[in-house]
This record gives structure tokens, sequence and C-alpha cells, in this order.
């Protein structure tokens, strides 16, 4: 980390960081390095929440905020950054408030944009650590080659359903990312939290492990998770570890390396811009939403297949949809009308991906079409007021 002139605690600050202040291994002296720490958050999401709150209670001197999104109802359950009175707000402005009342002290700094391999390096500059709060492959390979190229810690954390994972990554002779996952899993193989749901409370514990362990890098604390990575298993109230070594091979941190600049990550892991993770998206026939709304209108002959879950059909569905859950498309394709065309649908269109893919290895013979976006972008661009989750 980048040693700078430490900057003195206010009156009021000796008084708010007290409890710190008594702890030997924090004390004075490490109450400034905190105070003089910039620390950069990628994402204002679930992970950002707790990570913001408890970075800006410590004492973060400089906190960076990137996030492009907006707070939605269905954020509400687990990014309690974010209230009820924020839904429509951008994230960034939502969380720069929250943060501020916790603790007026820290200096925050907007970053509203996407990350991307353009202006990925220029960010991550200015900042001692960068804390990984994305949830998608392409931003956290991203982040990872942005943070060994510039030599800032990365420090990782992912969620999904009921499982987390935290690491330390980016640190001299120690593994990155790429160490542990060298390709990006196949498009669609595994769901967004979108699809495949997430404990609310999961995004705190892993997010305040995040926290804990951006503290202990800006204390030079002796041990932290780097060469380890924490598995946890919130249903089970588990937590495994496995150790992790950097990869003489890896392309971007190994001996001989491949990487020196950033990529294309959406190519990398196999995404065209703006398309979603699809295994079949590539060779399966594709609809707009405003054009099925255009077509159910006029009355055209179509079978429409929503393969998502029951509990989320019950919560918003598309006129005239039939639901086969994806698990039983295969068994139940007797139902369907090989001399009509299918348009299949889920929530943002990898499922039904799976389901066209399905389909086609078992024979089926009848035109398959997958719907672009799925409900989500129905919700969006035809029906505003369908509920989303």
């Amino acid at each position: 980390m980048h040693r700078r002139p430490l900057p003195e605690l206010e009156h009021d600050e000796l008084i708010r960081y007290s409890r710190h202040l008594v702890l030997p291994e924090v004390g004075e002296e490490g109450q400034r390095r905190l105070k003089a720490a910039r620390v950069l958050l990628v994402g204002a999401g679930g992970l950002g929440s707790p990570l913001g709150l408890y970075l800006a209670a410590a004492g973060v001197g400089t906190l960076g905020l990137v996030d492009f999104d907006v707070v939605e109802f269905s954020n509400l359950q687990r990014q309690v950054i974010h209230g009820t009175r924020d839904v429509g707000r951008a994230k960034i402005a939502s969380a720069r408030d929250r943060l501020l009342d916790v603790n007026p002290h820290v200096n925050l700094k907007a970053h509203e944009l996407r990350l991307t391999s353009e202006n990925a390096l220029d960010v991550v500059r200015d900042y001692d650590i960068v804390v990984d709060g994305t949830d998608n492959f392409p931003t956290r390979y991203l982040v990872n080659d942005a943070c060994v190229l510039a030599g800032k810690p990365n420090v990782y954390g992912s969620i999904f359903r009921f499982e987390g994972q935290a690491s330390v990554f980016g640190l001299p002779g120690e593994p990155c990312y790429r160490c542990l996952y060298p390709e990006p899993p196949p498009p669609g193989l595994v769901p967004s939290c979108a699809e495949g749901g997430v404990l609310g409370v999961l995004p705190g514990v892993i997010g305040t492990i995040q926290a804990t362990e951006t503290i202990k890098l800006i204390l030079g604390a002796p041990e932290t998770l780097a060469g380890r990575l924490l598995l946890f298993d919130a249903w089970g109230m588990r937590f495994r570890e496995l150790k992790l070594r950097r990869d003489p091979a890896c392309p971007l941190c190994g001996d001989v390396r491949s990487i020196h600049a950033l990529i294309d990550y959406d190519q990398f892991c196999g995404l065209g811009r703006g398309e979603s993770a699809s295994p079949a998206s590539s060779n399966a026939s594709e609809l707009d939403v405003r054009e099925l709304k255009r077509r159910i209108d006029a009355g055209d002959p179509l079978q429409l297949i929503d393969v998502r879950e029951p509990h989320e059909h019950a919560i918003a569905r598309i006129p005239g949809a039939v639901l086969i859950p994806l698990a039983q498309v295969v068994g139940r394709m007797g139902e369907l009308d090989p001399s009509r065309e299918l348009i299949l649908h889920c929530k943002v269109g990898g499922r039904s991906a799976k389901a066209i893919e399905a389909l086609r290895a078992a024979g089926y013979s009848g035109a398959l079409v997958n719907l672009t976006g799925g409900i989500a972008a129905w919700g969006e661009q035809v029906d505003r007021g369908l509920p989303r989750y």
C-alpha cells in the first residue's frame, strides 16, 4: 500500500473511534492509517452495502464508489444501504447520502459509470485497495486484471443462493483470481442471482468479511485471506477454507506473463455486448419483446412457453404464456405443436436458451425462438406495471 503522511485525528474523531483506539492492534496510529487510506468499492449493491457502511464507520478516509444502476424494489431485500424512498434513484446517490450520514468525515468520490477496459485502470489508479462487490464474471475478471496490472490488492467476494466466498487477490507473490478460475464458466452454466435467488442476509456476511479484510490490509495485519479461499454455507451454517497458490503458468501474474493490458471481457466470457449469458444464444432464433407484443396483438398463432419456476410465474407472467419449467420441458415435449412457432422465455434469456438446446438435442422438429431479455425486458419495454423480482 502507498504510504502517505498520516493525518491527525480531530477531537470528535477521537471520540467517534474510541473503541478502535483502545485496541493495541489499531491505536491512534492505526486509526490515522485508516483516515489516510483510499479504498475503491466496485458496486453499491448487496456486497457494497455492508462494505460501504462498515468502512465508512471505521473511518476510512476516502471511499470511491463505482455504480451506474438505479434502486429497484427487488434490491431492498439485501441492499441495506438503500431504503424504500430511494427506489428510482441512482444507487450511487442513495449510497452517498447514507454513508455521509454514517460518517461525515469520509471523503466520498462517486464514479457513476460502467467499469470497462477503457476506464478501469484510470479509476483504480488513485486508490490503495479495490474491493470487488460485482455480480458477473466479465467484471470480476476486469477488476482482477486491473488490480494486478496496477499493483493494487483485490478484496474479492461473491454470493449465490445460500453460498458465498471471499479472498484477497493480487498481493505480491500471492494468487490472483485467474489462478483460482483460469477460465470463466460456459455462458449460462451459472445462473445469475436474479434467476437463482440469494438469501438476503448472505451479502451481509460476505460483505462484512470483505470489509474486515480491507481494514486489516490498511492496518498491516500479519495474516489475511491472501492465499486462502473462505467458503460459507449459510443454510448449513458452515465455514470451510481452501488453500490457494499462485499459478506459475497464470497469464497475468505467473512467471511468463502474456496479459499486459486489459482485454474484451465480454468476449473472454463468451458474451456479446449486451447479450444475456445463454449457451445457445449464438445459434437460436431470437425475438424482441416489442415484436412479440405486436404479434400477440395481431393474433399470430404462437406457442409461448414460460420455462421459469412456479413461484416466479406466480409473481409475474406474460399473458398467454404456458408454464413448463425448464426441468420438465423435454419430458412434456408431447404438449408442444411442431407445426407452430414455439417462443420460449424465462427471466432474462439464459434458461430459455437452455430449453431450446435441450429440445433440439431431444429431436424436436419445430421452430424454436428465444425471447430476448425474457420477462425482465417485457416489464421494462412493454408492461411497466409488471411486478419485478
